[in-house]
Formats: structure tokens, C-alpha cells, sequence
């Protein structure tokens, strides 16, 4: 089996370095005396994949097509017109894939599961077996070269039938549909894997999705409207596909916990993307400013899951906008999680824009956001050295910030850094 080495950059978990340091500057860390090693026996270095991104093999073996297929297909969609119809084929390559991570002294990967791979019809039609040997493969090849596997449900891709028939996460009928996902994964995959992520970064998906219109199923609102949005949709849209999302959270966390834990012994968590929003200046209201945009952003999701709530900043901006939880609902929900996966690349400014006067174009200005405006620099000077990626800049500062806030907001849950890089 053939080897990919062009894709091991993402994630690392716990320790903010890339694959290329481990492989050169910090290799020595594994092959020396454990004893002399400054990290602890069971610290995890990780990298990351997600199923689209990596796979290839889009219509192989029974798999259906998925959002992210589809929106890549149609022209000019995609600026060089690429697809990820083979991407770096680790649907074919993943025994080498495994073995090349051993050999960099990795000991920790996250993939995601290809919900179109597995159901390609959801719970409407049969478990896709080729699928689910795949995902029973790969992991088995990790495990064999000493790779923990942390198994992520959903990273963004769904399969296109759920959007044509009931409009993906903006339906009803996706709860159901996850929880028959997460039972299928836990049944089948739950003896080899420990680590389970729900979700990872739900909250980029919303907004990219369903409140700037640049990723499938491009949909957006007025007043955040970026280039490629297709649908105009009304503000509370965006809020019932995280309410959705939630609620698909923590049924498939009861799943696990009330079928599966106690015999597969594993955890169960979410990752989510957590930015650090640096106040503009140190005034009360940029102050608020930037406590809105994070509750805007991450606590969106995660006071829900944690307290069964949404933050007070949101229900005081949004009010009847925001969905409610039912009685039955909030059962589930309050400490729905085992670990909390961070992912964190950048720093931003963020300034009041809810009792100031703002840009009327800046982002972030605008109710679905909290009215909470960012931007990358303050009096021309940016935040941090500016990288390739808009919206984004070296600011690793931000990481031990967040790390702080996070384990403040929500005490007592084991944290990993999922994603991190620039």
C-alpha cells in the first residue's frame, strides 16, 4: 500500500506544533529515554483529517453523493475549478497514511466519518457495508502503529439527499437522522474507538452555511450576505440549525451513554471553533463587545450543552428569535459531554457596534452576530503577522487566552486541543 504524506497538517492535539516539527524539531521526544522526557506518558500528539477533505473516492463502493460534492461540481463554485473527488485518496492509501504517522511519532489522529458513506441513504436505507469496513480498516491500521483514534460524526458534509428532501440541518427530520448515524458508528466502530466527537466546529458550519452563504447550502441573510450565498433566508434560520445541531448533540451523546459506554468504555465530546476576540479598546461597552461576540460564536453551542441554556448575551439580542428547549429537550441537555476539543487558529478585535455607531458593512454588525463588529487591525496596525487566510493572523498569544477562558467558563471538563495552526 502506497503512502500519502501530502495532508498531515491540521490538527494537533493538546500540543500547538505542526507535523513538521514533530517529524524534525521534536521527533527526539519519542525515541529518547521516556524518562527524560518532559511530557507525560499519555500526552497525545495528534493531526487530523475529515472524511471530505481526505477520502477521495467520492462515488466508490456505495457512497453517495454529499453537500460538499455537489457545491464543488458546479462551476465556479471553487476558484481553480478542484474537487476533492480523489483529494490525497486515503480511502486507498490509509495503511500508509497510518504507518507515516507512527514514523513521525504521532500517537493521537482524528478522522471523520463520511455520513454518505455509511448511510448513503440515512436512516431510510441499508447500512452501506463497504463503508463501514473502511472506517473499521482505517481505524485498525491506526491502533496497529500506535495511534489513538479521536472519531469525529460530522465534519460538515451530509449526504445531498437530506437537503433536497428536507433542507439538511434546517429540518426537523436531522435529529433522527444523526442519532441513527451515531448508533450505526457506536455499534460498529465503538469496540476500537475511545474517543468520540459529535460535531467538530458546528458553529463554522452555521455560520458559513446558513449566515454568509459561502458553503453549501449557501444560504445567508441579508445583512451578513457574502459572496456566494444563493438563498436570501430570515435571521432565525441560522439559530434552528444550531438548535438542531444541539439537540442532535446530545441525543447522540444519551445514545452512547445510556447503550454503549459502559461496555466500550470510551468519551464522548464535541470540537468547536473558538476564536480570541481582543477588546478595540478597553472601554465597558468594546469590553461587552467582545464577551457577545464569544457567546455569539462558541458559548452559542456550548452553554447548552453544558448548562442547557443559551448565554444571557444572546437571549438578550436575539429574544424570541432564538428556539426554545422543550421539557424533554432539556433532559438531555446540561453536562452533555465528556471532554471539550478546542480548535483555535487566530485572534480578532472585536468593538462595540450594538450602542455605537458602526460601519454599516463591518463585520459582525448585524443582529445574528450579536452586533459586535471585528476586524484584523486597530489604527492600520494589524493584530498579528497577517497570513495567506482571510481573517487570519499569527497571533498565538490568543491560545493560552482562550485555553484561560474556557476552562473558567466551563470548569471541571478535560480539554484537547483539536485544531490549531497558522
Amino acid at each position: 500500500m502506497g503512502t500519502s504524506n501530502s495532508h498531515l497538517h491540521q490538527l494537533l492535539l493538546v500540543l500547538v506544533l505542526s507535523p513538521l516539527l514533530v517529524s524534525s524539531q521534536f521527533h527526539n521526544v519519542f525515541t529518547q529515554d521516556p524518562s527524560s522526557s518532559p511530557f507525560p506518558p499519555n500526552f497525545f500528539f495528534g493531526t487530523t483529517s475529515s472524511a471530505y477533505q481526505y477520502e477521495g473516492a467520492f462515488l466508490s463502493d456505495g457512497k453517495s453523493l454529499n453537500t460538499w460534492d455537489v457545491y464543488s461540481h458546479k462551476p465556479g463554485t471553487i476558484c481553480d475549478g478542484s474537487t476533492a473527488d480523489v483529494s490525497v485518496d486515503q480511502y486507498h492509501l490509509y495503511q500508509g497514511d497510518a504507518e507515516l504517522l507512527a514514523s513521525l511519532g504521532i500517537n493521537a489522529h482524528k478522522i471523520s466519518i463520511s455520513w454518505s458513506r455509511v448511510l448513503p441513504r440515512g436512516r431510510h436505507g441499508n447500512i452501506n457495508w463497504d463503508g463501514i469496513n473502511y472506517y473499521k480498516n482505517l481505524i485498525d491500521a491506526l491502533l496497529l502503529n500506535g495511534v489513538e483514534p479521536f472519531v469525529t460524526l460530522n465534519h460538515y458534509d451530509l449526504p445531498q439527499e437530506f437537503e433536497d428532501r428536507f433542507k439538511g440541518w434546517q429540518g426537523s427530520e436531522i435529529k433522527e437522522e444523526f442519532e441513527h448515524l451515531a448508533d450505526v458508528c457506536f455499534k460498529n466502530l465503538g469496540d476500537r474507538v475511545k474517543y468520540w466527537v459529535t460535531f467538530n466546529e458546528p458553529n463554522v458550519l452555521a455560520r458559513m452555511g446558513y449566515l454568509y452563504g459561502q458553503w453549501p447550502p449557501n444560504r445567508c441573510t441579508i445583512a451578513a450576505k457574502e459572496e456566494g450565498c444563493t438563498e436570501i433566508v430570515p435571521e432565525k434560520e441560522i439559530f434552528i440549525v444550531g438548535h438542531n445541531m444541539i439537540l442532535s448533540h446530545a441525543s447522540a451523546v444519551n445514545i452512547y451513554r445510556k447503550n454503549y459506554q459502559e461496555k466500550q468504555g470510551g468519551q464522548i465530546g464535541i470540537a468547536m471553533d473558538f476564536y480570541w476576540y481582543e477588546p478595540m479598546s478597553n472601554s465597558t461597552l468594546d469590553k461587552a463587545a467582545a464577551e457577545r461576540a464569544q457567546s455569539f460564536f462558541s458559548n452559542w453551542y456550548m452553554d447548552p450543552i453544558i448548562y442547557g441554556t443559551y448565554p444571557k448575551e444572546m437571549k438578550d439580542v436575539l429574544g424570541p428569535l432564538l428556539p426554545e428547549f422543550s421539557t424533554s429537550n432539556m433532559e438531555m441537555l446540561g453536562n452533555g459531554l465528556d471532554f471539550i476539543g478546542i480548535n483555535h487558529y487566530t485572534t480578532i478585535y472585536a468593538q462595540d457596534c450594538l450602542f455605537s455607531t458602526c460601519d454599516p458593512s463591518m463585520k459582525g454588525n448585524n443582529k445574528a452576530e450579536g452586533f459586535a463588529g471585528v476586524t484584523m487591525s486597530k489604527n492600520g496596525v494589524p493584530i498579528g503577522e497577517l497570513t495567506g487566510l482571510p481573517d487570519m493572523a499569527n497571533t498565538p498569544w490568543g491560545m493560552e487566552n482562550i485555553i484561560t477562558y474556557v476552562t473558567k467558563r466551563y470548569p471541571n471538563f478535560p480539554l484537547y486541543i483539536t485544531e490549531n495552526g497558522l
